[in-house]
């Protein structure tokens, strides 16, 4: 699995994404049961509220070999900050639409 992680750009001051790598390395959280190799492609934030630039940022991680999206857990479960991102659902959606079928995306890593 080549994973490209978008985080959400109002979190960067907060979280260096240290438990987001702890999840990959560990195979625990959304990466449970993940059988295997589990790479890191990337790792972006949304570009900022409403999180247009998601699409963009999924695209460039999928043309550098992503085949997983995944929305880190401050945007779908607002942590550390505790404010889930109140564009989460039509961020996610627009990104799966663009990146079609093919590109597997998970909700949150921890």
């Amino acid at each position: 699995m080549k994973v490209g992680i978008i985080r959400c750009m109002q979190t960067e001051d907060f979280c260096p994404g240290t438990s987001d790598f702890r999840m990959i390395r560990e195979k625990k959280g959304v990466f449970e049961g993940v059988e295997e190799d589990i790479e890191l492609v990337g790792f972006t934030s949304c570009g900022g509220c409403p999180g247009k630039k998601a699409v963009l940022r999924a695209r460039e991680l999928v043309k550098r070999g992503a085949d997983t999206i995944v929305f880190a857990s401050c945007i779908q479960r607002g942590l550390p900050i505790g404010y889930p991102c109140p564009f989460a659902k039509k961020m996610k959606e627009i990104v799966a639409q663009e990146a079609g079928e093919q590109i597997r995306i998970l909700d949150y890593t921890h």
